[in-house]
């Protein structure tokens, strides 16, 4: 692909694409000033979602927090139970799919923007996250559906569907479910594809010299490159991915964790003053103001790497889970959030602020992955390297899951059958060498709009189904503790 047809390609986009993408964007993102931040509607449906599941559940993200890990250590694995995947696999396939260049770029934007104070909002949306959490995964394990093959098959426009009919609204309940698939089909070849590649090819280009790389020009070959490895390994399926992400999620955690770790053990004694200036900041109208903000941009708006939360899409992966007990995948799954946004995103936030002065994160200077680059630099001058390798690691991972989710949209919406899933894993990883290749910022911020819009019937949804959670909830802590009586 020439260089001249994609500045073609970017100039038609432009004029054409770019007014409606933006007509449809200011649509759902509507904002209503709040202490003189202007806060989208769509994200207040998220919040109050999360506020409402964790004070309706008992709060359920703490109390459940131990048994979650049980589960995920095989405690309550039982032989022969239904599905494809372990508990443990299963959280690294969603969690793959949240862990991305959010973590490293949208923390720095988020503190750019309200400062140090923003840090504690991101972590406490994280947090009543996890309720969300474990409501949408515990209904796409009860609604999956099990497919002649063995494979499965749920995520929330199963459980739109059948939650819904159970309640005497089939067509509802199914109009809802088509609109679910459609929107996460769309949405992932923007968020979970295009802006992936995109900047997994931009982080190759400053890792090999920016102006001077040899890569110039060559984002279709890079592009190309990744499309295979990735078409490799979503082609076999959940277990395929899940066998990837439970060895590439823990490394490349691993890795970004530790380095964080270390710098922050080089600043012990800054710590201090920094989450003095987190909590000060978080209870400013600035604080807070920013980190509504930020909670916007990173957690709901971009990569979604908070925890997705309120979006249903990690249901999917959870979904295949191997257990006859939905509640147990809930707990599991409320794991997920903790991970890549009260420790990863947290961590990212303690970095900034113990290097710069808040004057510098707030200025006009550096910002995004620039930013959290320059404050790894800064500590150890040759971690930009390793920061780089997993940035890619996040965004290839990134990719695995939004294939996955995707592709069970797509056969929602014509069929579960081996066809179909070959039709859009070729769909999917050309959009891959798209991505990579011109810039597309309409269409992503097409894709970014239908992705936030999947929150409205999902949240509606799961507002239906709460009182059946609580039920179930306290069915299953009566069957544990008669369990651990016996034993």
């Amino acid at each position: 692909m020439s260089s001249s047809t994609n500045q073609g390609l970017d100039a038609w986009i432009n004029e054409k694409v770019q007014p409606v993408t933006d007509l449809i964007s200011q649509f759902i993102f509507y904002a209503v000033e709040i202490n003189g931040a202007k806060v989208p509607l769509i994200v207040c449906w998220l919040i109050l979602g999360a506020v409402f599941f964790t004070l309706y559940l008992g709060f359920i993200n703490f109390t459940g927090f131990k048994h979650a890990i049980d589960i995920l250590r095989g405690k309550y694995d039982k032989p022969g139970s239904t599905g494809e995947i372990s508990h443990f696999r299963a959280l690294t396939a969603a969690v793959s799919g949240t862990v991305g260049i959010g973590n490293i770029a949208g923390v720095a934007v988020t503190v750019s923007i309200g400062g140090p104070g923003a840090i504690f909002w991101v972590a406490m949306a994280g947090l009543v996250g996890m309720s969300t959490k474990f409501v949408e995964c515990t209904l796409g394990v009860k609604y999956r559906r099990i497919n002649p093959d063995g494979t499965v098959s749920g995520g929330p426009m199963f459980y739109l569907e059948q939650g819904l009919a159970n309640r005497g609204w089939p067509k509802f309940g199914k109009g809802l479910g088509m609109f679910y698939a459609a929107s996460i089909v769309i949405g992932c070849l923007g968020i979970g594809n295009m802006f992936q590649s995109n900047q997994a090819y931009e982080q190759l280009l400053a890792v090999s010299g920016n102006d001077t790389s040899p890569l110039i020009g060559y984002g279709w070959a890079v592009g190309l490159v990744m499309a295979i490895i990735v078409g490799l390994i979503v082609i076999g399926g959940i277990r395929s991915i899940a066998r990837v992400t439970a060895r590439l999620v823990p490394f490349m955690v691993g890795i970004y964790i530790l380095g964080a770790l270390v710098i922050l053990l080089m600043n012990i004694t800054a710590l201090p003053a920094a989450f003095g200036a987190i909590v000060k900041g978080a209870f400013s109208l600035p604080g807070m103001a920013g980190g509504f903000i930020g909670i916007m941009i990173i957690g709901f708006q971009r990569a979604a790497f908070s925890n997705e939360a309120g979006l249903g899409s990690a249901a999917i992966a959870h979904s295949a889970v191997k257990t006859d007990e939905p509640l147990t995948e809930g707990f599991v799954a409320l794991l997920e959030p903790f991970i890549d946004t009260v420790v990863i995103c947290t961590l990212t936030g303690l970095v900034l602020v113990v290097t710069f002065p808040t004057e510098t994160l707030m200025g006009d200077g550096l910002t995004g992955i620039a930013l959290t680059s320059a404050a790894f630099e800064q500590n150890i001058s040759w971690s930009p390297a390793p920061l780089s390798i997993a940035a890619l690691l996040f965004a290839f991972s990134t990719m695995l899951a939004w294939a996955y989710y995707g592709t069970k949209g797509w056969t929602y919406l014509f069929g579960e059958n081996r066809a179909m899933t070959l039709l859009f894993s070729f769909i999917f990883c050309v959009f891959i060498v798209i991505g990579a290749s011109v810039q597309l910022k309409a269409i992503l911020d097409f894709a970014d709009a239908l992705i936030f819009v999947m929150a409205l019937p999902n949240i509606l949804g799961l507002y239906i189904m709460a009182p059946e959670i609580k039920k179930d909830l306290k069915a299953y802590r009566v069957r544990i503790q008669n369990a651990q009586k016996r034993d």
